[in-house]
């Protein structure tokens, strides 16, 4: 596809543009839905309400005296208010600085600070106290806080912090002509900081190009229309879901749908009945975890029926995807028996996302491959994608043919994929960054000599023009017999296994691998009644009889890798790796230097025995 066909996509070059088509062609048709608490029911916007309220916000922008070019942060979870402050700051030619909303206050105060943000639209009060206490006084630039659940008006150590509508009444009388001309396709259309695995956040800068290329790329590959509707639930400080949800949808006047939390996710699914959605592994494998917890309660000819239809149905996805087919004595029995025990079994587990689901987009993570298979087996419509902030963030997308849960889709349209040193993927495109905010020697060396965008991760890409990834370069362990290990792919399978909440592998230069462990509360406290044991001593958990069930069940659930690559050793917590612990970040990633520091004790020991 080639940069004109893609721009007569939707004849638009910025995202306001997008905005405003969507709004002249279907201005009826609901944009957005939430869930009311107070009357306990879903709440839902028109298009042409929603335009509405941004020309308010755009008012009020430019009463506050901001410019384009200015920043304006965001601290809120997914709402409608979040998309009409987006779409605001965005048409007022300003440059959205979207904050994690489940980060901790220090985080979201450095990335004030570093962004230089003037405005910051939060939830209430106790939100901005938190990260004003963290900030000290390092945040010089800002002069406006808005509080959407607060009736504050205020200065505060030079900060004025407002009620959301007595800051939107001062844009009352403005006239629309004294508004600031819509950015150009070169202009900044957000700041959005890195999760910060390694280190600081970095403040990526994506212009208005890099996303509307993006969203073509992306329409491209998966059919979206204006009769489909997203459920939204990863956050919007996640490039993920705010390019390939919320832009996305934007473009083809696809409604969207908040959801109340991950954790009514379920709820949620059955309430929408959605046709799109984008996801994390993590998800997918809690949902797939209950369902075969519910599945070992029933009975055998239940888990019979079960098992048929998984391999079954994997064959029927293998002849689709043009993949291998397993030899097996039923295969014969499959053109009779596959419809049967799909509208038995599959049809329940496509029930689980709603019934009516489409395309389910997973990324961000790598995905079980027990998960993925068996999802796909029975019939849902889950497609892998690839990409990073950096890359706005798509780089491939698996389309409905072609489909293989090892891989992570085709380069999407326009998109230049080469291995570098070490099988590193590297990528051209237009829907990459023009680098990291004010940090210019980093943005250098994000790139090779000849202009190609290190990804950092390792790859393969003979599978017929499919990327598959192997793991992060950074994270790859080598342990000291030689061994290479990613060790991310190995905590996803362990994790299958409902006793490991989270798994946490080490063993760079050691001899063997070990494991750390938050176990799943229920799941232990069965363990622990099993071995006689009290589950609420903490000297239970080092007991040698627990430790020989987990590690013997962490290799049961890890029994795809070699031998090399399985753990030897085990210590096991029952205290949850958090965001606010500092251990995880905002999108639920490992992060592996503090959770090598806060345990370095503990990994001593495992390796004591061998010096």
């Amino acid at each position: 596809m080639t940069r004109s066909t893609l721009a007569r996509l939707f004849d638009c070059v910025t995202i306001p543009a997008l905005r405003r088509r969507t709004v002249s062609l279907w201005p009826d048709r609901e944009a957005f839905r939430q869930f009311d608490y107070a009357d306990n029911r879903w709440i839902s916007l028109t298009w042409k309400a929603f335009e509405a309220q941004v020309l308010r916000w755009r008012h009020a922008f430019y009463a506050s005296g901001l410019k384009p070019g200015d920043r304006a942060a965001m601290l809120l979870t997914n709402s409608i208010e979040a998309v009409i402050f987006d779409q605001a700051a965005l048409a007022a030619g300003l440059i959205p600085v979207p904050l994690h909303a489940v980060d901790t206050p220090g985080s979201s105060a450095y990335i004030l600070h570093d962004s230089g943000a003037r405005i910051l639209v939060t939830s209430s009060r106790a939100r901005w106290n938190a990260l004003h206490a963290a900030a000290g006084e390092t945040l010089p630039m800002l002069e406006q806080v808005v509080l959407l659940n607060e009736l504050d008006d205020e200065v505060i150590d030079g900060v004025r912090i407002s009620g959301v509508e007595t800051w939107l009444a001062r844009g009352n009388g403005t006239p629309s002509e004294a508004l600031p001309p819509e950015p150009s396709p070169d202009d900044l259309a957000g700041l959005i900081y890195t999760s910060g695995t390694t280190g600081r956040p970095k403040g990526v800068m994506l212009t208005h190009a890099n996303l509307v290329a993006n969203v073509a790329q992306i329409s491209d590959a998966v059919e979206i229309t204006e009769s489909d509707i997203y459920l939204s639930f990863l956050p919007f400080s996640h490039t993920f879901e705010r390019t390939v949800a919320h832009y996305a949808a934007l473009a083809h006047g696809a409604s969207m749908a908040f959801a109340r939390s991950v954790q009514h996710i379920e709820n949620d699914l059955a309430d929408v009945q959605p046709t799109i959605m984008c996801t994390v592994p993590r998800v997918l494998e809690r949902l797939y975890q209950k369902q075969q917890l519910e599945l070992a309660k029933g009975s055998e000819v239940e888990q019979h029926r079960s098992q048929w239809a998984a391999e079954a149905g994997w064959r029927r996805f293998c002849r689709d995807n043009g993949l291998p087919i397993e030899p097996s004595a039923r295969e014969a029995l499959d053109e009779t028996v596959l419809p049967v025990l799909d509208e038995d079994v599959g049809r329940k587990v496509r029930g689980l996302f709603g019934g009516r689901m489409k395309a389910i987009l997973c990324g961000g993570a790598s995905l079980n491959q027990s998960v993925a298979r068996y999802f796909c087996a029975m019939g849902v419509p889950l497609r892998q994608v690839y990409g990073l902030t950096e890359t706005s963030p798509i780089v491939s997308l698996t389309r409905a043919e072609m489909n293989h849960p090892a891989c992570v889709g085709q380069p999407v349209a326009q998109t230049q994929v080469r291995l570098g040193d070490r099988d590193e993927l590297q990528v051209k495109g237009p829907q990459v960054m023009q680098g990291y905010w004010n940090k210019p020697a980093e943005t250098k060396h994000a790139f090779t000599e000849d202009g190609w965008f290190h990804t950092g991760d390792q790859a393969d890409l003979s599978d017929g023009g499919r990327v598959r990834i192997k793991g992060r370069i950074k994270e790859i362990i080598v342990t000291s017999t030689g061994e290479k290990i990613p060790p991310a792919d190995l905590e996803s399978a362990i994790e299958t296994d409902p006793l490991f909440a989270q798994a946490y592998i080490v063993g760079e230069n050691k001899p063997y691998l070990g494991l750390l462990a938050v176990v799943e509360p229920n799941e232990w406290a069965s363990l622990a009644a099993s071995l006689n044991l009290d589950p609420n001593a903490p000297e239970s958990l080092a007991s040698p009889a627990v430790r020989t069930t987990a590690l013997k069940r962490a290799k049961t659930a890890a029994a795809d890798f070699p031998n090399y690559a399985l753990p030897r050793a085990v210590i096991l917590t029952t205290e949850p790796w958090t965001i606010e612990n500092g251990l995880i970040t905002p999108t639920l990633k490992l992060k592996r230097g503090p959770l090598s520091k806060h345990f370095a004790a503990e990994i001593k020991k495992l390796y004591a025995v061998h010096g």
